[in-house]
């Protein structure tokens, strides 16, 4: 088995609100992070003004990404597809080890694939 915890459908159904959160603010990051530009100049400045330089800001959403995978991976979901929102929780379906199969802002887990299926594998519970 390559995971610690596997997830019940209820169980996967209860992380949904926090897991989604924790995808939007890492995405919302990651964004920040693609438009601005970071000076390279940017350890000069911090160190010269006290951390108060504009980097602050680059530096915060690098934390957020940072801190959002750690959540992620204490919580032993996969995120498949960050910018989709495709994540997978790790269950057990007959004794075998498949993926729960969620994509953002579906209402519940209602998909499942095996673990070497992939989202094109995908398949509606019961």
């Amino acid at each position: 088995m390559m995971h610690r915890h596997h997830y019940t459908v209820d169980e996967a159904n209860r992380e949904l609100e926090a897991v989604g959160a924790i995808v939007r603010r890492i995405r919302d990051a990651q964004r920040r992070l693609a438009t601005e530009e970071l000076d390279t100049d940017f350890t000069t400045h911090t160190e010269l003004t006290g951390g108060a330089w504009p980097g602050w800001e680059h530096a915060r959403a690098s934390v957020e990404v940072a801190l959002g995978f750690d959540r992620l991976e204490e919580l032993d979901v996969v995120v498949r597809d960050l910018e989709n929102g495709l994540i997978d929780f790790p269950a057990l379906i007959g004794g075998e080890e498949v993926y729960l199969c969620w994509l953002l802002d579906e209402p519940t887990v209602a998909h499942w694939h095996a673990v070497e299926g992939g989202f094109s594998g995908r398949r509606p519970l019961g």
